[in-house]
């Protein structure tokens, strides 16, 4: 079973549950989850070979909405779900193959497409680091700064480092291998009739135009709405107007 933070007690309003992205853990949501919890109860998840869950060989889409599904079956009823990047990928194959689970989707920033770009480099940074040297967070993001190029993603990376043990909560050597997995979409049969909000950032060229008509065939009520001034990141780099957002869409009638 994954890790879960749990935020706040069970409501008549479904549980959310937030799947972070690629490098990520359920503690990047922290604040986000928490706010959100003052209406609804707040599940953030740890995807396998991410933070405080089991790590495994695998890492296809299908095997994290397996995951999910466990989640979401454990607690008894159906819940709202949002993803992010590959959560939101991982969210997206969830509602296909089981749509009793889900009952609104959110994905954030992503679209059900392959990709083209690697990620690999930012396993290279991380495995580069020097963790012997290491005694707070500080000191590796200075190791991480000069060889990436974002400068949010070195705060975001050290979330995921076991200080006192010396170690990545990140299967940094499946991930790498499994890469190819996190960059596509599965052959995934059927459509998700629920409601689906795709959030993105304006300056962000995760989710294009012209996907949509790929997109709508999947979620065929789906929503589309940008923030103004947020890259990929959105939720980082726009807390409050993403809180708003996602707030909004789940009240909405």
């Amino acid at each position: 079973m994954l890790n879960q933070i749990v935020h706040g007690e069970p409501t008549d309003q479904p549980a959310l549950l937030i799947v972070h992205g690629l490098y990520g853990s359920g503690r990047n949501w922290g604040v986000i989850a928490k706010r959100l919890s003052d209406e609804r109860q707040v599940i953030a998840v740890d995807q396998r070979n991410h933070g405080h869950s089991p790590w495994h060989d695998s890492h296809s889409y299908e095997d994290m909405a397996e995951d999910l599904a466990a989640v979401i079956r454990a607690h008894g009823s159906a819940m709202d779900v949002l993803g992010h990047s590959m959560g939101g990928k991982a969210a997206m194959v969830l509602a296909l193959k089981y749509p009793d689970l889900v009952n609104r989707l959110i994905v954030a920033d992503i679209a059900p497409v392959s990709y083209q770009h690697s990620q690999v480099q930012y396993i290279d940074a991380m495995q580069s680091v020097d963790l012997s040297t290491v005694v707070k967070r500080s000191d590796a993001e200075a190791q991480l700064r000069p060889v990436i190029d974002d400068p949010i993603l070195p705060t975001f990376f050290t979330q995921s480092l076991d200080i006192p043990g010396k170690a990545w909560r990140l299967n940094l050597d499946v991930l790498r291998a499994e890469m190819a997995k996190v960059l596509s979409f599965p052959d995934v049969a059927g459509q998700f009739a629920g409601k689906t909000l795709f959030l993105a950032g304006a300056l962000s060229e995760y989710v294009k135009r012209e996907d949509r008509d790929r997109t709508k065939g999947f979620f065929p009520n789906a929503q589309f709405a940008k923030i103004p001034g947020a890259g990929h990141w959105l939720h980082a780099e726009k807390p409050r107007e993403f809180e708003a957002a996602v707030r909004s869409y789940l009240n909405m009638a």
